[in-house]
């Protein structure tokens, strides 16, 4: 069983007068409760329980858990009110209360959260959408101290590159732009005194850049087809300057994706570029934990990752949208090969089949 004690510590190293927060969202109206998602609520109660405990040891205080309706979509904006012990709370107050948040959410709060903690700078947060109490004993177990080395080393060939060459197992090949873009790490560790952005997933384990989305003079060189698996099927997307085109293809699931981006523009963005290499990652069609597995690309919202698509590109509030597609191993659509260029168009390999070069000591 994952030691908590251990893991709190390791990663946020709470100290003395903080005060941290559970959060948890619920089913409503359409929105069906499911078993993953009780066992979800009772994981957020258990973790709540133990964080408790490390407070009362390290004299550090922890709210009541706070629940709130679920907002129905990935990185949508949070509802205004919650709820904390049966009683109506603002949750802004709450982010501005708390020096530590988890939220443990069926639908992605990253973005935000990420918000907040730019709103207010004691606050540092761990977005855990659709986590498992299967991780703990996967992702959740790894060594971070060997997970944040990985990332430094991803992070490091991303910065000095400015775009990636990818072939996918479909035959497909794609090419990425991320000129004027910083690359960043979610290593697993979150300590009082981290840098912006002060958000983690958990399980941890990638380093990431967002795309160039052609904001400057200069047009985003980001063009291909990417593939991704929807609906148990390969729907391939023609992206022309960093946004998608055209959905090819007639299939029942091409229709479905292509009347769901093309609902609103800001979906056609292409997002992020992430390297997974959390070691103890297993793919099982849990997006949280199958990114941290390998590398993915994100569609839509990116303005939390360092670009510039926020809530305001988007026509209305309701088709706020970041989604992942993960190309790791045992994926259905995997990378055969990325490479990394720099600004003379030289190749840097960084992934061959499956698995990162060896020299990279990820071991995945």
């Amino acid at each position: 069983m994952l030691n908590l004690r251990k893991l709190f510590i390791d990663v946020f190293d709470p100290q003395p007068g903080e005060t941290a927060a559970v959060f948890f969202d619920l089913p409503h109206g359409a929105i069906a409760d499911t078993d993953a998602w009780r066992q979800r609520r009772a994981m957020a109660a258990r973790w709540h329980a133990a964080l408790s405990e490390l407070g009362r040891e390290r004299n550090f205080a922890v709210l009541p858990p706070i629940s709130f309706e679920a907002t129905g979509m990935n990185n949508g904006p949070l509802p205004t009110r919650g709820a904390q012990e049966e009683s109506s709370i603002a949750l802004e107050e709450i982010a501005g209360r708390a020096t530590l948040l988890l939220a443990l959410t069926e639908f992605s709060a990253s973005a935000p959260l990420i918000s907040w903690t730019k709103r207010f700078p004691q606050l540092r947060a761990a977005s855990m959408p659709r986590v498992a109490p299967e991780m703990e004993a996967t992702a959740l177990a790894a060594d971070y101290a060997h997970v944040a080395r990985s990332c430094e080393r991803l992070r490091a060939r991303l910065a000095r590159a400015q775009s990636a060459a990818i072939e996918f197992s479909s035959g497909d090949r794609f090419h990425l732009d991320f000129r004027f873009r910083e690359a960043e790490m979610d290593d697993g560790r979150l300590p009082r005194d981290l840098p912006p952005p002060r958000l983690i997933n958990l399980p941890s384990g990638e380093a990431y850049t967002a795309a160039y989305e052609g904001e400057r003079d200069v047009p985003s060189l980001t063009s291909g087809v990417l593939p991704v698996w929807y609906e148990n099927e390969i729907v391939r997307l023609r992206v022309e300057k960093n946004r998608v085109e055209e959905v090819i293809g007639g299939s029942a699931a091409a229709h479905v994706f292509r009347d769901f981006l093309f609902l609103d523009p800001a979906r056609c963005n292409v997002a992020e570029l992430g390297l997974g290499c959390n070691p103890m990652a297993r793919v099982w069609g849990n997006v949280l934990e199958d990114e941290k597995a390998g590398p993915h690309i994100a569609l839509g919202r990116s303005e939390h990752l360092g670009g510039v698509t926020g809530p305001e590109s988007f026509r209305e509030a309701g088709n706020i949208w970041h989604e992942d597609f993960v190309y790791a191993r045992n994926c259905p659509i995997q990378i055969k090969r990325l490479a990394l260029l720099d600004s003379h168009g030289k190749a840097e390999p960084l992934f061959v089949d499956g698995s990162y070069l060896p020299e990279l000591e990820i071991g995945i």
